[in-house]
């Protein structure tokens, strides 16, 4: 039977849903996008404020309506507010719809613990505050990141634009400080289709947020994960942490 994944997506995301949709092209799954508004990553009020709950939760319920198997908050946001915010989140999505949910910082950190990864590297387009805070906020998580780059960027359309050489670039960089996985955290940068081909050229795991966000969310509605293992390691390891 085929499975239907739900994201709630940010409006100004231009990379992962044609990215989600290559990624699942033959797979027996389909994905159904809902978006809300934010335009720009930063730590003052009116930057926080755009993912408050209730601005989230009616993108949930549209999805409910096509019936999917599992919701996916498709954004990063988490990692700089505080986990406890998605797990919340998560909850009232599901007390809601009835309908299992995740997000794509959980699903990170789920990812890294699954690989066993011990040195994360992050890479990320944000800026020089937004990049502390989420090293602070992984680190209460038990993932203190062990190297990081960054791109200093705040208008989210623009992470879009950043060229995939510059992500292999920062990718590499991570790695050569002793990273054991790099984590692309953002769902708005193009990293993809780098995961594979930059596994086998630096014997690292290369998780991209938008690829982990769609292996989370595919396990929990218990599709076959294995079906995309050429994108990365990540499609071969089917424990997914509940």
């Amino acid at each position: 039977m085929r499975k239907r994944l739900g994201m709630i997506t940010p409006s100004s995301n231009s990379v992962l849903e044609p990215v989600t949709s290559a990624m699942l092209a033959g797979a027996g799954v389909t994905a159904h996008f809902s978006r809300f508004r934010v335009t720009e990553i930063a730590l003052d009020a009116a930057a926080l404020s755009q993912f408050d709950a209730s601005a989230m939760l009616p993108a949930a319920d549209l999805l409910a309506d096509a019936k999917v198997d599992a919701i996916a908050w498709n954004g990063t946001s988490a990692s700089w507010l505080g986990i406890s915010r998605d797990r919340s989140l998560c909850e009232a999505i599901t007390a809601r719809t009835g309908v299992p949910a995740t997000t794509s910082t959980l699903a990170c950190i789920d990812a890294a613990s699954a690989l066993g990864a011990k040195r994360v590297g992050l890479v990320s387009p944000y800026t020089d505050d937004v990049q502390r805070r989420i090293a602070d906020v992984w680190a209460e998580e038990g993932v203190a990141p062990h190297a990081e780059r960054h791109l200093g960027l705040r208008d989210n359309f623009s992470f879009g634009e950043v060229a995939p050489a510059t992500i292999a670039d920062m990718i590499r960089d991570v790695a050569a400080e002793g990273a054991d996985a790099v984590v692309i955290l953002c769902t708005n940068l193009d990293g993809a289709a780098l995961a594979a081909t930059l596994e086998r050229e630096l014997d690292i795991a290369v998780l991209d947020s938008v690829a982990v966000t769609l292996w989370r969310s595919l396990g929990l509605a218990g599709g076959d994960i294995r079906a995309l293992a050429q994108w990365g390691r990540i499609f071969q390891t089917s424990a997914v942490i509940k």
